[in-house]
């Protein structure tokens, strides 16, 4: 159907609901929120931010180009995923977590603490690639299996560190595998990894399987959900802050910044600060070197979380303030750097300088370019570029869009 280009968002929804005689109920219902949030995004009331609910809309309307919702040029389409494998590596990982055995394996139980090593090493790959989600995927096949194989064989005191483990593997297969596969393959690893960790009884692992399951919850749009899992996390670790591990802190501080992005999401700015306040006196608790292993929380994620809750709180002149007194360097996990990079793009953006956003997002691509290319803020970042990019950068952005697969229809 013809859609007038005046249209918001909102108005587009509203219409395309009605054009297909579908009630704000069902529609709603399909994107796991009530019919009063849907009211609001129709009338205007409330605005719209989660690319993954814009997402889950389109689903919703049987849409095949987002930009039916967002507005644009037609010529510039915004494919609708339909939960396809979009990863190369994605079956071989898919047939390892959904084809688990039922019964034991008849092989002899794996070394527990080569399994360690070994899950360590997957990790920090994860942080230090530019090519991670290629690369972790490659390793963790093999990893999920001998993970599940030692925390079924595996008795005795060695079998809690099999379940640590066996978390821990699944924890990173919920990383690696965000954005490139079907929604239920991240609640099972998600879910997984919690039970895993709850077997263990091992405080850390199950606060370190509540973050990954905080980012599920969050990414799928239950922001309450989403924060009450890890309010919780963190209320099993407060009471061992001053005489636990440095890595109990850690996880503790990264619990505090993911709330502090969720609440920053929704709108709720002293919540959101709070929760970075509590992030930030963890960091100053510990070494100025420390990086938690996993999350890579310390003194340099404090700071560039900072700069995601403004920028998610669409105060644009504070976050670009904040990432312009940063030295990325001190952080070691090259994922992170470029996310950093795609926040600073999208404050750009928030201001209207797509110049800069360009700038920014090729920096982010040179550090870590499958970072860029299976992040939904990243990708709707290039999409806007190349939408609505000056005439004399139009070259580049299209260039940016194709290298990360961003369709132009050219």
């Amino acid at each position: 159907m013809d859609i007038p280009e005046e249209l918001s968002t909102g108005e587009r929804v509203r219409l395309l609901r009605e054009s297909r005689g579908m009630s704000r109920p069902v529609l709603a219902g399909l994107c796991g929120r009530g019919p009063d949030w849907l009211k609001k995004i129709e009338s205007g009331e409330r605005e719209l931010r989660s690319h993954t609910l814009l997402l889950r809309l389109a689903a919703g309307l049987q849409l095949a180009d987002l930009s039916l919702l967002t507005g644009g040029p037609s010529a510039v389409a915004q494919p609708v995923p339909q939960g396809r494998l979009s990863h190369p590596a994605m079956p071989a990982v898919w047939a390892a977590v959904m084809n688990r055995s039922l019964t034991p394996s008849s092989e002899s139980a794996p070394d527990v603490a080569s399994l360690g090593v070994r899950t360590e090493e997957a990790w920090r790959l994860w942080h230090a690639s530019g090519r991670n989600r290629t690369e972790a995927c490659a390793l963790l096949p093999a990893l999920i299996r001998e993970a599940e194989g030692a925390a079924r064989t595996i008795d005795g005191p060695a079998r809690r560190s099999a379940l640590v483990a066996l978390s821990d593997t699944y924890r990173l297969t919920g990383q690696a595998t965000a954005y490139i596969a079907p929604a239920e393959l991240a609640w099972v690893v998600a879910d997984r990894a919690l039970a895993a960790a709850q077997q263990a009884d091992e405080p850390a692992a199950i606060a370190c399987a509540a973050w990954s399951m905080g980012n599920v919850l969050r990414e799928t749009a239950y922001p309450d959900e989403a924060l009450r899992v890890v309010t919780e996390a963190a209320g099993l670790l407060r009471p061992h802050l001053e005489d636990g591990p440095d890595d109990w802190r850690g996880i503790y501080g990264a619990l505090q910044l993911h709330a502090a992005v969720t609440c920053a999401r929704e709108g709720r700015s002293g919540d959101a600060w709070r929760h970075w306040d509590a992030g930030d006196q963890i960091a100053k608790s510990l070494p100025a070197s420390y990086v938690h292993p996993s999350t890579v929380f310390g003194r340099a994620n404090v700071d560039f979380h900072a700069v995601s809750v403004a920028t998610d709180l669409r105060a644009s002149g504070q976050a670009l303030s904040l990432a312009g007194d940063l030295d990325p360097d001190l952080m070691p996990s090259v994922e992170r750097r470029a996310r950093l990079w795609v926040e600073v793009a999208r404050g750009h953006l928030l201001r209207g300088d797509r110049t800069a956003a360009l700038h920014v997002m090729q920096v982010a691509r040179g550090i870590g370019h499958e970072t860029v290319a299976y992040t939904p803020s990243a990708r709707t970042v290039a999409a806007d570029l190349w939408r609505k990019a000056p005439r004399a950068l139009r070259k580049e952005a299209g260039a940016l869009a194709q290298a990360i697969g961003v369709p132009t229809g050219e």
